[in-house]
């Protein structure tokens, strides 16, 4: 099933996710798959539970090839449930994002350039991998949605966020974050 992608406005965006307690259940399984049906219809990177209006800590990630992000190297196709991150050093770094709860804008955002995630898969087994790069940045705009953080609410400087068709006008113009 494809849900619907709430939009920045909507209030559930800003709501702290609730921790998932039970794992390997069918709901649980059925909902990854939805999500990952959705993510992929949407062109999308990654997707977290909030942005289909369900207020859960999970989050899902990971491509070979992206649309959206066409430079960008393959990301591990992830299900990641009740993540926490530690940076791995001081160091970052700016790059341009989207999101599709944001459809048709990027903005120039500021990430941990390296950094250990923690949590769970759907099973319930730990997942603990440390990361840099776009695959860091992914991990870290899909776990800013579980508490209530979208990236515009991270752009440093205003003047770096704006439409990907002024932006960005050699992506595909149907391209709607």
């Amino acid at each position: 099933m494809i849900y619907p992608i709430l939009k920045m406005g909507d209030p559930r965006l800003l709501k702290v996710s609730d921790p998932i307690q039970d794992f390997d259940t069918p709901a649980l399984h059925q909902l990854i798959a939805d999500m990952f049906e959705t993510m992929q219809h949407a062109n999308g990177a990654g997707l977290a539970a909030p942005q289909i209006g369900i207020n859960l800590q999970l989050v899902i990630f990971g491509f070979k090839k992206n649309l959206r992000y066409p430079d960008a190297p393959n990301v591990p196709e992830t299900v990641l449930i009740n993540p926490t991150l530690t940076p791995l050093s001081t160091d970052t770094d700016e790059a341009w994002e989207g999101c599709l709860s944001v459809p048709g804008m990027r903005g120039l955002v500021p990430r941990w350039s390296r950094l250990r995630y923690e949590g769970f898969d759907q099973f319930g087994n730990k997942i603990d991998r440390e990361v840099d790069g776009f695959h860091a940045r992914v991990v870290q705009h899909e776990t800013d949605h579980l508490h209530g953080i979208l990236y515009p609410m991270r752009i440093k400087d205003l003047t770096k966020f704006g439409y990907t068709e002024v932006l960005f006008p050699e992506l595909d113009p149907s391209d709607d974050d």
